[in-house]
């Protein structure tokens, strides 16, 4: 929290949720735990509001706690609150933090997260707002379901937003998640091998084997990429794959060539 921002006790009944929030169903199973943690730590997270009419005040951010409040019948509730001007601003500012050029693709999804719980504003109206299509913003968001250790990779740079993609679609199983996390930054496994893995992990398929493969593949690249002197990539297809030898300048092909020779 800012240290400018002053949290008042506000009672409970003046309380409102906003009724533009997209989020229309809070698990209940949830909302029993969460309320039992209030009921035994009170509510450690102020709720943001702006004012409404009537003496009332409209959720900005907070509506799962404010329900789980009610339910463990607190009377007052500590809050935010911001005037029409502040939450413009501060929606402004999100947004063009989005668009910056050097802004990572999970410090995007962090930005995004925040428009949509503390503005109560559905990703296809975020998506208009940044100028991008509702798939990508939607795709961007999903970053935020990784597991730490691959947000940490992300974030370092270790892998790219397309393998955190492809650790994504094996969400609900942890072990393979590792794995395939592990894989991609011991082998330098591409998007593409790392979609494989998936591809063969969804099928019932041997990972194990595709892991083996691939290693191999790996160590032949290598292997040849030290003798030749130059990158190379190997290419697998449906009647066998192809080699490609990379080189620089016509300088450099003639040194691979001559080598070669």
């Amino acid at each position: 929290l800012d240290t400018n921002e002053r949290i008042q006790k506000i009672a409970i009944e003046k309380i409102a949720p906003n009724q533009d929030q997209p989020r229309k169903h809070f698990d209940q199973q949830a909302l029993d735990e969460l309320a039992q943690s209030i009921q035994r730590y009170g509510v450690l997270q102020p709720l943001v509001v702006s004012k409404g009419a009537d003496d009332t005040y409209i959720i900005i951010a907070g509506e799962r706690r404010w329900r789980a409040a009610k339910q463990a019948e607190l009377t007052q509730l500590p809050v935010i609150v911001r005037s029409a001007k502040e939450l413009e601003q501060l929606e402004i500012a999100i947004i063009e933090n989005v668009q910056r050029v050097d802004l990572s693709p999970l410090e995007q999804a962090v930005s995004i997260g925040r428009l949509h719980e503390q503005f109560s504003m559905s990703y296809g109206d975020i998506a208009k707002r940044l100028g991008k299509a509702p798939t990508t913003v939607n795709n961007i968001v999903r970053l935020l379901q990784l597991p730490d250790t691959a947000k940490e990779a992300l974030r370092a740079g270790k892998i790219t937003e397309g393998h955190a993609r492809a650790i994504l679609a094996l969400k609900g199983d942890e072990a393979l998640q590792a794995e395939l996390l592990s894989n991609i930054q011991k082998f330098g496994w591409s998007v593409r091998q790392a979609e494989q893995f998936v591809n063969s992990a969804k099928k019932g398929g041997q990972t194990k084997t595709i892991k083996k493969h691939m290693a191999t593949k790996t160590e032949n690249t290598e292997l040849l990429s030290k003798k030749l002197g130059s990158p190379v990539t190997i290419k697998r297809t449906a009647k066998g794959g192809k080699l490609e030898i990379h080189f620089t300048d016509d300088q450099d092909l003639q040194r691979i060539i001559d080598g070669l020779a």
